[in-house]
């Protein structure tokens, strides 16, 4: 039977006793990390959330309660009385807090036993994801975990303090609310009351925000719950938390400047690290032109050169028919790695196949000549040009893709991260922000041929571009933006459009109907007529955002309670089956029900 509190109670956490004790009484509760027992004294490394204390058990202090620690093993919730006292010479450990001290305990609870876990209470544990998962209230014990978890709260609180600071206000929107297109699919929420009738869980409070500036409460924050039934990644998950924020009468500058003074104050108050600011910009097209993707790792240099104009008269046929049927022929110089094997480039070819590239060919330069299957197709003037124009000299290894311009740069761009990665380029130490600006505002589904936003519906084209909506709308670039870290999007977000007229066009040029979008945005349109001033806004991945602060490389480490890459939550095992009571109150029935 286990020991009850009685009138024990906590004076210090593990890590909060040390030399200025001495001498002192402390009360300290926790879980055992391990127990020794060396020629009758018994030492424990009581832990919590804070640290590790050792407490001593010695039969010359009290016999009885040496006795009773002989009961104690790995994970027992204990509380002990003691008195603190400096460690034997020899015994200090300076790799702890608390190394210097030790308390000689004088009363002892056994307040829980517990079974032995499924794997030990440390940082480098060898054990399966999922075995981690399933027993996650143990998993979270582990320090690397709670150290992840503490960060995430510090961050929080240090962006609430920025923003009420400013003059946001912290509003709460509906959870349970309308089901509209956003780019990803709903979580649908049947309702008892309105059969037939359901909810969505919100992919992200957009068109509340821009409601409550309509309303005319000017700073909006939240940090926020979304959904979205989406394929996972590690950086994905079908429940996430945003950091939401929306201003009026404002512009581009405005939002950039107040979110980099946010990113400041968070890295300060939680890693005592000061950003340089402001931070880079880079429109869509040179982003994407330099260096592939749209979420550019700043960290090293290697950039794509596109090479079209030189290779599309060239003898090498592969090449110059993709260029002549519109498609793009880019080159990314590995300097210096000449020496990879035959296997190592096929290996990276293989790579590139991922991201839909056909093939990856290359050059490997020498001293006096190249090296290639490819180089005989090329005249001297265009080796001479490829030269000058990939910067190529003897020890370097260049390769190419030709294909549509998303796939070469899709590719090469992946491959330069990877390449970045496999030749020690990056310092991970070092924190590289990016504005990337002016996305197109529309891109071209194949599959449903027609036209989709390339952020959402409500973001408004830049001024000069109005004129294209109708007659060029691949051309039109928009007024959003991404801050980009270390290669990874953490925040993006608009000026949004605040013409109903302007709205309405952009909803047509998606290839909705008026009634259509009538039904699903008659409420936004209506309240745009009532007086709507300019606003814009910004959302911060906050799972990722903590994520890069820890250090970590998936955002379930720095979740609680995350879910798995099938949105299964191996814990609770939810998703689960429900009664047939239930689904009978709602008028639904499985598909076994047929």
């Amino acid at each position: 039977m286990s020991d009850t509190l009685g009138e024990m109670r906590r004076t210090h956490h593990c890590n909060e006793v040390g030399t200025g004790q001495i001498g002192s009484e402390v009360v300290l509760m926790g879980w055992v990390q391990r127990r020794r027992d060396h020629g009758g004294v018994i030492f424990v490394d009581l832990r919590d959330r804070e640290g590790i204390t050792q407490v001593v058990f010695n039969p010359l202090v009290d016999e009885e309660i040496h006795k009773k620690a002989h009961m104690i093993r790995s994970e027992f919730v204990l509380g002990v009385r003691g008195k603190v006292e400096h460690r034997p010479e020899g015994m200090i450990n300076p790799n702890l807090k608390t190394g210097e001290i030790e308390v000689l305990v004088t009363e002892l609870k056994i307040l829980n036993m517990a079974q032995t876990p499924p794997f030990m209470i440390e940082n480098s544990v060898d054990v399966s994801e999922d075995i981690r998962l399933k027993h996650r209230h143990i998993d979270l014990r582990r320090p690397e975990l709670q150290k992840n978890i503490i960060l995430r709260h510090k961050a929080a609180a240090s962006v609430r303090h920025y923003l009420n600071a400013n003059g946001f206000l912290d509003i709460e929107t509906p959870v349970l609310t309308k089901s509209t297109p956003e780019g990803a699919r709903d979580y649908l929420v049947p309702s008892r009351v309105n059969l037939g009738l359901f909810y969505a869980l919100p992919q992200s409070p957009q068109l509340f925000k821009q409601l409550l500036m309509i309303a005319g409460f000017d700073r909006y924050y939240q940090i926020v719950r979304c959904f979205r039934d989406e394929d996972l990644r590690a950086d994905r998950q079908p429940e996430f938390t945003q950091i939401d924020i929306e201003m009026s009468f404002i512009g581009e500058e405005d939002i950039m400047n107040m979110t980099e003074g946010l990113v400041a104050a968070v890295f300060k108050d939680v890693l005592d690290m000061d950003l340089k600011r402001p931070f880079d910009r880079l429109p869509y097209h040179e982003a994407v032109g330099r260096f592939g993707l749209d979420k550019p790792d700043l960290r090293f240099d290697l950039e794509l050169k596109d090479v079209s104009d030189i290779v599309e008269g060239s003898g090498f046929k592969v090449f110059a028919n993709v260029v002549k049927k519109g498609g793009i022929v880019k080159a990314l110089n590995a300097k210096g790695c000449s020496g990879f094997t035959r296997k190592e480039t096929d290996d990276l070819g293989e790579f590139v196949t991922v991201y839909r590239a056909k093939g990856l060919a290359w050059i490997k330069v020498k001293e006096d000549s190249w090296q290639s299957p490819i180089a005989k197709f090329f005249t001297d003037a265009e080796k001479e040009a490829l030269t000058e124009r990939i910067q190529m000299e003897p020890g370097d290894l260049v390769f190419f893709v030709a294909d549509q311009p998303k796939i070469v740069n899709d590719a090469l761009g992946h491959l330069r991260n990877h390449l970045g990665k496999k030749l020690g380029l990056i310092d991970e130490n070092e924190f590289r922000f990016v504005w990337v600006t002016q996305f197109p505002m529309f891109e071209y589904d194949e599959t449903e041929k027609r036209y989709q936003a390339l952020h959402h519906p409500f973001t408004a084209p830049l001024d000069e571009d109005f004129d294209k909506l109708t007659s060029d709308p691949l051309s039109v670039r928009s007024r959003a933006y991404d801050m980009v870290l270390n290669g990874s999007e953490i925040g993006g977000g608009s000026i949004r459009i605040h013409d109903r007229a302007l709205q309405e066009k952009v909803l047509s040029g998606l290839g909705m109907e008026k009634a259509e979008y009538e039904e699903k945005f008659g409420f936004l349109l209506s309240a745009l007529d009532s007086g709507a001033p300019p606003h814009g806004g910004l959302a911060f991945g906050f799972d990722r955002l903590v994520m890069l602060l820890c250090g970590q490389s998936s955002i379930r480490d720095v979740i609680a309670f995350p879910k798995t890459q099938r949105a299964a939550c191996l814990l609770t095992d939810a998703p689960s089956t429900t009664s047939r009571e239930q689904l009978l109150e709602l008028s639904l029935k499985v598909l076994s029900d047929k």
